[in-house]
């Protein structure tokens, strides 16, 4: 074999390692944090500002008193339920509507090694949940309903005194009277499904719920958050805390927030690649269009080995068509 030939099939051979390595790496699904944590969280930097700039706009809607409504003594009908406890108390509410889903992501996570779906998926989820607190807030402040259990909160011995315009004059405890007067909407019923909401969407496009097989058992898995939501949503109503109409407008409010900002990381769930992020997808195109320009490139310096680059091109393609599937 002359010279030039062996060269030329020496450097097809670094090229084919070289290529293995890579398709190895896809794989593996080697897109972890160690590997590509640092890329993620630099091209997100600002979305991460973004979400702190929420979290304190939060704490101040918080802080600020609501618009305190007009309350005449005829209104004090629908406003003498009993004051009651939460049944779902305030600090459960992140637990299982935050760090649940996380939880659920970390799973899945260490099952496809995958830090752009990690990634994306906690990135949406606060913002779901923080854009729903903000809208949240913000009307219950502005609106200023009282709720059900007014008239104890405002009046805790019973005594009940107006001033001459027929107005409530409270002497119960200022901050009992101040979240008395956020009723609408349920910030327990719209921060739950902001954060079921999205991990039911999660769920359905990891399952293949549409993949029109007929699974109906499916359903069950990705109904199960809704359905713990709404649960949480009906406590509300219970509790004496919230109208029905409270929860209605958090429910409905909390979950086309969550459809929003799932659908900015990842396709729809009956979509074909509804399982995987946007960005991973990118990912993959761009390994595509690298190794086979590499394998053109190698074409064009030696022609002997030829059917071995396409060979080669067609087997990346297959199994880069087999990992945007799915099936691996």
């Amino acid at each position: 074999m002359p010279w030039w030939d062996l060269g030329s099939l020496s450097r097809l051979k670094n090229f084919s390692g070289l290529f293995q390595n890579k398709m190895q790496e896809v794989q593996l699904g080697s897109h972890t944090v160690r590997s590509h944590g640092m890329t993620v969280a630099r091209t997100h930097m600002h979305d991460w500002v973004i979400l702190m700039l929420l979290g304190l706009i939060v704490v101040i809607l918080n802080v600020i008193h609501p618009f305190y409504r007009f309350v005449g003594k005829d209104m004090m009908t629908d406003l003498k339920y009993p004051l009651k406890s939460n049944t779902v108390p305030v600090w459960a509410v992140p637990i299982y509507a935050v760090a649940l889903p996380i939880a659920i992501f970390v799973v899945v996570y260490f099952r496809r090694r995958d830090v752009y779906d990690l990634h994306h998926a906690i990135l949406g989820l606060l913002f779901s949940v923080l854009i729903t607190a903000v809208i949240t807030d913000a009307i219950k402040d502005a609106v200023g309903r009282p709720r059900p259990d007014f008239f104890w909160r405002c009046f805790p011995d019973g005594k009940d005194v107006y001033d001459q315009l027929g107005n409530v004059v409270c002497h119960g405890k200022k901050s009992v009277i101040k979240e008395g007067h956020k009723s609408f909407p349920s910030g327990h019923t719209s921060f739950s499904f902001a954060g079921l909401g999205f991990l039911s969407l999660y769920l359905s496009g990891k399952i293949k719920v549409f993949d029109r097989k007929g699974h109906v058992a499916k359903l069950c898995i990705v109904f199960l958050p809704l359905l713990f939501a709404s649960l949480v949503g009906i406590s509300r109503v219970d509790d004496y805390w919230h109208h029905w109409q409270d929860v209605f407008a958090g429910g409905l409010l909390g979950f086309i927030v969550a459809t929003f900002c799932y659908l900015q990381f990842f396709p729809p769930p009956y979509h074909a690649q509804g399982w995987g992020p946007y960005a991973y997808f990118q990912v993959l195109e761009e390994s595509r269009s690298v190794t086979q320009a590499g394998v053109e490139n190698q074409e064009d310096e030696t022609s002997i080995h030829g059917c071995m680059g396409l060979s080669l091109a067609h087997n990346s393609g297959s199994a880069l068509e087999e990992l945007e599937s799915g099936r691996r």
